[in-house]
Parts: C-alpha cells; structure tokens; sequence
C-alpha cells in the first residue's frame, strides 16, 4: 500500500510516526511545503529564547533514512485527481496514492485591513516568519500584536525577547475572550502591563498607513491611533482547506475538510486531520486532538477499531512568565451551574471552578497566576470525580503543614487520560512502573507521556512516585534529565571527587549538554564548595541573570546596588559616600528591612562605575542578588540601648563578616538581638541569636515572606565561640543536604526526624561530621573575595557589562519620572507620552 501524505507538520508527522511504528512495511511519502521538516509550533516563542530550528525538530536524526519513508520538502502541491488517485506536485510531478492523508493545518487569518501587506507587517506561524521578524526587530523600536488571544500573547512575548516596545491590540473588550472570564481576564491584563507590555482592548483597526513616531501608524475605529515599527497579525487560524475545496471533497459550515469519527473525508481513499479538520463541524486548534485525530486515522488504514470522539480543549501554558489554564466550562454556560472565586490582587492570582447545580461534579475552571491545581482540576472534571462537601477549599490557599486539597493520583480511574497530546493513561503509565520505568525520562521514553506540550509532567511525576511507594520502591529524585542524582548527591559527588566545573560534573556524572536546572545549582554547589569567583569563564555561563550581572534586574530592566553594611552599621562618611553615588547617577535610594540602603535605576554599563566608587569608600557587594548570606539583621543592644544585655550589633557585625559570600541552596537571612525584647526580629530568621543574662539563644530555620515560620531553639546559653562553631555547622549541613532552591524552614519541615534530629547532628555530633563541616566553612571564609571588586578589575569580566554586544550604546528605553524628590520608573502611559510609539488621541 502506498499512502501519501500533505503536510509535515506536528500532526501529519505523528501521524507518520505512529504509522512507520505499527506497520514499517508500508510505503509512506510525507509531501511538506516548508523548507524543513516538522517542528514544534507549540514553542515556537523559544526561538526568540535562543533556541535553533534544529533544537525545536520533531523528526529523530535518521528517522527518513528508513526503507518505505520519503521525505519530500518544498513541495507544494497544486492538484488532487480523486479519480486517478494522483497528486499533482507545482513542479509538475505526479505522484499515486492508495490513501492520501491531508495534513495542511491552518494558515493564519489576517484581517483584511488596508495596509496589511506593508513592509514591516508578518504573521507568526513559521520559522521563516520568525526569522524575518527578528531581522526587522534589529532596526526596530517597537512592536504591535494584532490578536489578544493564545498565540498573540505568546507573540507578544517574542517581541520583549527582541527588546522592543511591545503592545497587543485585540478587538474583543478582554483578554483571552474564548478561555478567560472577566475577572481572569481583568487580571491577566495587571499581570502582563506589569511586565511592560500594553494592552489596548475593543480596537477595531481601521487602516494601517505611514507613520510619524514609527513606520505605521494604525487607525482605529474610535478615533484613536497607535504609531510602531513592526506589526504581527495573530488574530486566529483559518483551516486550509483549499486543496480539498478544489476536488470537491465535503466541507464543514465553518469551513475545514469534514470528516467522520474514523478522520475519513467524503472520499473513502481520503482522510484528514489536525487543524485542517472538520469533526461534526467543529475545528479543532490545539495540537492534542491532532494527536488523537492522527492516531485514529492510522488505526482505521490498520483495520483497528477505535474512533475520534472530540477533544477536551482545556489548556495550560505560560504566558510572559504568568501561569494561565482553561478547564471545560470556563464561562460557567451549563443552566444551573455555580461557581467558586478566589482572587488576591496582591499576589496576582484568580481561581475559579463552575459546578453542576446539585454541587457534586466539577464542570469547569479559571486559574491565572497560578495553575498548580490544573492537573488535579482538570482529571476530576473529565472523570467525574465527586466533589468534596467544600468545594472551594480546591482553590483557596493551603497553609503549610496542610495537607493538598483534592482527592489525589490515587482516586483516579485506571482509564483517566492524563497525557492528552498522546493519548496516554493512568493505567498506561502504572504498567509502565511495573515494567521498569522507574524514573521520569524512562517513563516518557517508553509512554511518550510529557513529551509534547509538557503539561502533563506533574501529573506524571504524581503517578509515577504514587506506583513507587505501592510498591515500595525509593522515589527518584534526580535533579533533571541531565542527572540521575538529587542536588544533595551532586554536593556530595563535587566535594568527595573535587570536581572544579560544571562540564568535569557533566561529563563524569551527567548526560547531554545541561538546562535550566542542573546549571545553577552546579554553579551553587561549586561555588559554596570552591569559592571561586562566580563569573569565571568556566562559570560565569551557568549563572542566572541577578548573579551573571551581581545586582537584582528590576521590571524596567534597570539593576539595584546594594552595599553590605554588615550589621547594620554605616559610618557618616560612608552614608555620604552611598549618597553622593546616588545623586551622581540619578539613583532611587531606600532603607531595606535589611538595615542597608538599596540603590535602584543603574544601568547595566554603569554597575562597574558605581561598584568602583562604593569600593573606593570602603564597601563591598552585599550579595543581594545571590542564594547567599543576605543580611544580619541587629539592634543596637548593650553598646547603647538601657535593656540591651548583650552586644548584639557587634556580634551581628563579626557574623555577617564570617559568612558573607557562602552560596547556599537558597537565600539566608540572620537576626542578632541584645535581648528578650526581640527588636532584630531573630525569630524569623534562617539563623537567630538572642541574648540572655546567659549567653545567646540560637533559633534556626525561621521565614518571613509568603509562608511565615516561627524559628526553632536549636541551643541556649551559648558563648560567642559556641554559637560561631554551631552556625558553621547548621549551615555547611544545610548547603550539603538541602534540595534546590530551598530554603531552611522548608527544609526543616522536610528533615527526616525534625528538630531532634537537626540537634543531634549540629550540637551533639552524632554522625561525627563536626569538625568536617566547620573545616569546610572555614575554607569558605578564608578563601572570601569581594565579588565587585573582581568584576571591576578584570577586563574580560567588565567587558559583559554593556547593554549591546556590539555597541556602547545605552539603553534609550530607560525612562524615570521624579516622584518624592527621587526618581522611579516610568508608567506605561507616561513612556507613551515621552517616547512617541504611543496611542495618541
């Protein structure tokens, strides 16, 4: 038999991956219109990331090398003769089936606007789209997105990646109107503009002509324009249907190729699938049913039993950084259904659940800001899992120590689909465990679960470690794909076998090039091993953004200065110095809860300029932008206050001397009181001391922020001595066995045998690792260098400290208004009136 099929996107290549798998005796030839193979349109935005079009290829290397598969590109086809079972290729060439699949997806819809077809106007669809964006971007300002939806966000988001002014016009009055209600909507909106992208809703565009501020302007319906540079249509999909429409094959009411639960088309020798189909009328854009449409439609060539039965359209992704899911009847349209809403503007955050009128099934959700729930939301909706008595507790906040709200991986059905991209079950993923994928790469490799959108993958993590433990087997926690080992075994791994860089660590203990994950918290684990200078070249990559520039980035792009001023204490001079910094560079000055003051606004090229003079009046980096000692927080204690019985702020002094510049799994804060009366706030740190007639009272593991912890007596009336050897041994044990990024209240609820345990480790000794943790605490202080003062005097490290590679060049997009005889940044509006890409009236 020999199959044809049009179209090598994601889903005319599942479809031939499922095929070549099942019957590789079959002769396939895949007909596709781009210049290259299949890719990952679902990421497309991570080109503008930094990844290729090869990172983001579907196809395996050799995969068309096999017997039976041909791979045709750049081959448009111009006719299908149903009679002659024949496609005719644009070059003229005729080719034969015995079963045609049409693949052709959608093309994106572009409203017919005049103007559209100027120089600067692109859609956001293909990889060619994307590369000629980024060409026009490099001699850009600013950028326009023409669609509020889905794919415009994402765009959107492409258009920061370039480092432009980015705005989305979309002509419904919200945001998301198909997935989003009102009130999420509402919020997603705060969430995006805070990222610096502005929204103009219900704008009807009009005409696109030249513009004064930028290449276009676009007028819209109420009077208003907005000039730009660059303008992307991503205002929905339209199914290509047009091969089809030309052989008189059956079309859906809203056009696409109508096809029946088999994918089969009006033509028996024919079937369709993915976005280009029509099943009882309804179009299909998401990569999911495309799956699920590819799969049926090789199932029925096979003679297999099993039909299309519609797709849920619920979703989950990550827009601009903000998490957004959609789940069944979002808008609550079944009669009789009810919702529950939560909302903390604050925080950023909307959840919503509609249930049915007698308030026992779940029929659909809302959740922006954050989307932990979705996976338990969404299988107790397309399961029919009864609701608890209190619904609402699903989306209210759980306090630490609380047990997860819902029913859990092991109230679902054998049969709950918990991978949708590729039709994967729980009881699928159960007899994988049993058959031996014990980990979560061996269970995507044998399944094929998480491996598409990726949404899955918690879900998959939950029911992958629920099998474990039934079957009494230890869970993995490897860090990541790259390393089969916890961040505790990697510690562990670095230390004994003095490994000196993250490509020794790969090569003796890792697989593939590394990620996201594995790369900071080697840099975290070599750094509070070895002490060397974070931005080395052999480390200087592995570093997130506030520790390759050693300052915070704030939301305008522009970093934050913060000296250490240890303890708390700064002498006139030095708060002279600070100030005079801040008003040579025009710098926004506050008091942090740290006891130090933070300088905001620096431009990237102006961090050595300033680091150099704060060097000069005797400061050194306060670490603010490390998972490191950040702060020792004091009173003034016996030195000056009349109820002081200790001298807290000296003490406070020579402990953040000590362990000023020890990476740890996580930032760690000291408190130091002169006394009971607890004005440094001790008690809420990772490390506090307060004084006694005595001696000092040492408390571990406290938290302030969004889970407050009250901290824990570790030992009681110490000598300073005392108190300096249990410290290096608290926190050398916790660099050593803590998970990433965790801090040491979670660490602490997370310790196998509590408090008990933790004292009989760091004061009694128990394991007789004392001394071994004190030594390598004492490495680290020996070995301390201030971070600036490296930065400033190397010359390859200085270089990086520019806003263009290849430019001096500043950033003219910086923009601060003056409010309260200081500066801050400037609103969105305010930009619009200062730098004219703007909506103008």
């Amino acid at each position: 038999m020999n199959i044809i099929v049009i179209g090598h996107g994601m889903v005319g290549h599942k479809f031939v991956e499922t095929l070549a798998a099942a019957a590789p005796h079959l002769h396939i030839t895949v007909l596709g219109e781009e210049p290259r193979p299949a890719y990952d349109r679902v990421h497309l935005s991570d080109f503008f990331a930094g990844k290729t079009a090869d990172d983001l290829s579907l196809v395996a290397p050799g995969f068309f090398e096999r017997a039976n598969l041909e791979l045709k590109l750049n081959a448009k086809v111009a006719a299908i003769d149903r009679g002659a079972r024949s496609v005719t290729l644009a070059g003229g060439e005729v080719l034969a089936y015995d079963k045609l699949v049409l693949a052709t997806g959608s093309s994106p819809f572009v409203p017919p606007v005049p103007g559209r077809e100027r120089a600067g106007c692109f859609v956001y669809r293909t990889i060619e789209d994307l590369e000629a964006m980024r060409e026009c971007g490099a001699r850009s300002r600013s950028g326009v997105v023409v669609g509020g939806g889905l794919l415009g966000l994402e765009c959107a988001k492409a258009l920061r990646d370039l480092g432009l002014d980015a705005h989305v016009v979309e002509f419904a009055p919200r945001l998301m109107a198909v997935q989003v209600d009102d009130p999420g909507a509402r919020m997603l909106r705060t969430r995006i503009e805070e990222l610096g992208v502005a929204v103009h809703t219900g704008k009807n565009t009009l005409a696109i002509v030249d513009g004064e501020a930028g290449m276009h302007r676009m007028q819209f319906a109420d009077g208003s324009h907005l000039d730009t540079d660059m303008i992307v249509f991503s205002a929905g999909i339209r199914p290509r249907d047009e091969l089809a429409r030309a052989c008189e094959l059956a079309l859906g009411p809203r056009g696409g190729i109508a096809i029946d639960d088999d994918c089969l088309t009006s033509d028996p020798d024919i079937y369709a699938v993915g976005e280009c189909a029509a099943w009882r009328g309804q179009l299909f854009g998401l990569v999911a049913p495309g799956y699920d449409m590819a799969r049926t439609a090789v199932r029925h060539v096979l003679g297999a039993p099993g039909g299309f039965l519609g797709a849920d359209m619920s979703t989950k992704l990550k827009l601009m950084g903000v998490d957004v899911a959609s789940i069944g009847d979002a808008h609550g349209a079944t009669p009789g259904s009810r919702s529950y809403q939560f909302s903390d503007e604050r925080k950023g955050l909307y959840k919503k659940i509609v249930v049915s009128d007698c308030g026992k099934r779940l029929l659909g959700a809302v959740l922006v800001g954050d989307a932990a729930q979705y996976g338990t939301l969404l299988q107790m909706a397309a399961n029919g899992i009864a609701l608890p008595e209190a619904p609402e507790f699903l989306i209210l906040p759980q306090h630490e120590g609380q047990p997860p709200h819902g029913p859990g991986v092991g109230a679902l059905p054998a049969s709950a689909q918990v991978c949708s991209c590729n039709d994967v079950s729980k009881g699928t993923l159960c007899a994988a465990v049993l058959e031996g994928a014990t980990s979560i790469g061996a269970l995507k490799k044998c399944t094929g679960a998480g491996t598409a959108c990726g949404g899955c993958v918690p879900l998959v993590t939950q029911v992958l470690n629920a099998e474990l433990a039934k079957q009494g087997v230890a869970v993995s926690r490897a860090l990541c794909e790259h390393f089969a080992h916890s961040r505790q075994e990697l510690h562990h791994l670095v230390r004994i076998g003095r490994i000196r860089s993250f490509g020794e660590l790969l090569a003796r203990h890792g697989t593939g090039l590394g990620c996201d994950i594995c790369k900071p918290v080697a840099a975290n684990i070599l750094a509070s091993t070895w002490n060397d200078f974070v931005l080395k070249p052999e480390h200087a990559s592995l570093q997130d953004s506030n520790d390759y520039f050693l300052g915070n980035i704030q939301k305008d792009g522009t970093y934050s200065v913060v000296p250490r001023m240890p303890g708390g204490e700064v002498t006139a001079d030095g708060l002279i110095a600070v100030g005079m910094v801040a008003k040579k560079y025009g710098l926004y000055t506050k008091i942090t809860g740290g006891q130090r003051v933070d300088l905001f606004g620096a431009r990237v090229d102006q961090l050595p300029l300033i680091w150099e003079e704060l060097i000069a009046a005797g400061f050194e980096s306060g670490h603010a932008y490390g998972k490191s000692l950040r702060t020792v927080k004091s009173c003034v204690g016996s030195t000056w206050c009349r109820y002081g019985v200790g001298d807290s702020a000296g003490f406070a002094i020579a402990l953040e001397h000590r362990y000023k510049g020890l990476r740890t799994p996580h930032k760690v804060k000291f408190g130091v009181s002169g006394c009971t009366r607890e004005c440094a706030e001790a008690q809420g740190k990772d490390v506090g001391l307060i004084a006694t007639d005595k001696g000092w009272n040492l408390y571990v593991c406290g938290n302030g922020g969004m889970k407050p912890r009250h901290a824990e007596l570790l030992a009681s009336n110490l000598d300073e001595a005392t108190v300096v050897k249990l410290v290096d041994r608290f926190l050398m044990f916790y660099v050593r066995t803590a998970d990433r990024l965790q801090r040491t209240s979670t660490w602490r609820e997370h310790l196998e045998g509590g408090l008990d345990y933790l004292k009989r480790v760091v004061v009694e000794d128990t394991l007789g690792i004392g001394l071994e943790l004190e030594a390598e605490m004492q490495a680290v202080v020996d070995t301390y260098a201030c971070e600036w003062k490296n930065a400033v005097e190397d010359p390859a490290v200085r270089k990086r400290f520019r806003h263009f590679v290849n430019s001096e060049a500043q950033d003219d997009n910086v923009v601060f208004m003056p409010e309260r005889g200081q500066v801050r940044p400037a609103t969105i509006e305010e930009r619009r009136r200062l730098i004219p890409i703007v909506v103008a009236h």
